[in-house]
């Protein structure tokens, strides 16, 4: 039976460390600051100046950092044509659509991909449907919903910042169904409980007779673009089943998130 050494986990603690390491200073450049010199990127990470200078000249071998015509250090040529390569999902529908599929797989419900419009509207922009017979299915894609109506609504709208998510709720709330949440103290409350979640429920709020669990997604600046949903009829979906499946949403959503670079 082979075990490990004292030298050989001291060996492959140290190389876990270099590659924390190396992380830590890939995250110090941004489109703020595309080019650092070895003192900048001490002072960001914490590191001292000898140790930088060290991971760098690893980094520089491995194509994952370049040195700028000013002997500064940018981002490297291997994480651009891994970029470039296909390898990563190049739009929001390319990153949901694996999780959406095993949603839907999950749970044999319709799910459904909604993106945050800049008129403070969203539009569900892909579907994959349920099995069933009697199933959700979207007909209105691409067209513009106005916020903060049903789950998915709502939970934009709670990631929102705070002066976006009270122009929101200054506007008249419109009765859609008899369910439709037109009190806005009601629904800030209703916000702050979703926030605090990650996910929201629908009962019947926008659309007559079908129920929703929504989780928001965000992007690599932590700003929520668009959600994930799951949808079915009334008579499959009782409050309690939506709560159960409320974090099962919001974890496929955080999975999308992940993909599209969100720390």
């Amino acid at each position: 039976m082979n075990e490990s050494t004292p030298d050989a986990e001291s060996s492959a603690a140290r190389g876990v460390q270099s590659i924390d390491r190396a992380v830590l200073i890939l995250r110090c450049f941004s489109a703020r600051s595309p080019a650092l010199g070895i003192t900048e990127i001490a002072r960001s990470t914490g590191l001292s100046p000898s140790t930088v200078h060290r991971l760098i000249a690893s980094m520089q071998r491995n194509r994952l950092i370049r040195q700028t015509a000013d002997r500064r250090y940018a981002l490297g040529p291997l994480l651009v044509q891994v970029a470039r390569s296909g390898a990563l999902p190049t739009t929001l529908r390319d990153a949901a659509l694996p999780a959406m599929r095993e949603l839907r797989d999950a749970t044999d419900e319709t799910v459904g991909l909604h993106e945050l419009l800049p008129s403070h509207e969203r539009a569900v922009i892909e579907q994959v449907e349920s099995h069933q017979t009697l199933r959700r299915t979207y007909t209105e894609i691409g067209v513009p919903i106005p916020l903060p109506y049903g789950a998915p609504g709502k939970v934009l709208v709670a990631h929102l910042p705070a002066a976006e998510r009270e122009a929101i709720l200054a506007k008249p709330i419109e009765l859609i169904t008899p369910t439709t949440i037109t009190d806005p103290d009601e629904l800030r409350e209703q916000l702050t409980e979703i926030a605090e979640q990650g996910w929201a429920i629908s009962l019947s709020e926008r659309t007559p007779g079908i129920r929703t669990v929504a989780a928001p997604i965000f992007d690599h600046s932590q700003r929520v673009i668009a959600c994930l949903s799951m949808s079915g009829p009334e008579m499959r979906l009782p409050k309690e089943k939506l709560v159960e499946l409320g974090p099962l949403v919001r974890d496929a959503a955080w999975s999308i998130s992940e993909t599209l670079g969100a720390p």
